[in-house]
């Protein structure tokens, strides 16, 4: 199997990260309320231990939706997975670090491990977008962190939101491409 292959199999059996980017971008959500609305230290405990859940929350997703969330034994992409995923927690010790100095930077510092964690989804899904999803994460992290207003939850909110419209936009272009190859 080659690599285009491989990258079709992966967005065809993941929907284009529809299911886990939702998932993320709903417990981003979750956490952003909590810290908004009823403290900072829910909101950080929302979105570290609720992350924990996406990859099972993922697979239901995709089986839901009539998609296998698992591709053939020859599809070698299947093991950057778990490599990509276990570099956020490794991260989040950053996350804390910046959190520890000032509370604010929470959201934006997560912002970062998570863009910077998208990278290699353009690799595992065959998807430029992803390069997009992370670069906005990333300078949006950061300039929350270093110029934005001290509003916890802010960064929390814009999170969720890219998650969410990107998840919603590579559907659309695994569906569109399943469309055209009939």
């Amino acid at each position: 199997m080659d690599i285009h292959e491989a990258q079709r199999e992966m967005r065809s059996a993941f929907l284009g990260g529809f299911a886990g980017q939702l998932v993320s971008g709903l417990i981003w959500l979750i956490a952003a309320a909590l810290g908004a609305w009823v403290a900072p230290g829910y909101g950080m405990a929302a979105l570290f231990f609720g992350s924990m859940g996406i990859f099972p929350l993922t697979q239901l997703g995709v089986r839901l939706m009539g998609r296998p969330g698992k591709v053939s034994f020859a599809n070698k992409l299947w093991e950057l997975g778990p490599q990509i995923a276990f570099t956020v927690p490794l991260n989040f010790l950053l996350v804390g670090a910046a959190t520890l100095y000032r509370e604010t930077w929470f959201f934006p510092a997560a912002m970062i491990v998570v863009g910077s964690h998208y990278l290699p989804f353009i690799t595992l899904y065959g998807m430029k977008m992803f390069g997009i999803l992370a670069a906005l994460l990333v300078v949006a992290g950061a300039g929350l962190a270093l110029y934005g207003p001290a509003v916890f939850s802010l960064g929390g909110w814009l999170g969720s939101v890219l998650l969410i419209a990107f998840a919603f936009a590579g559907r659309a272009m695994v569906l569109r491409e399943e469309k055209a190859s009939g």
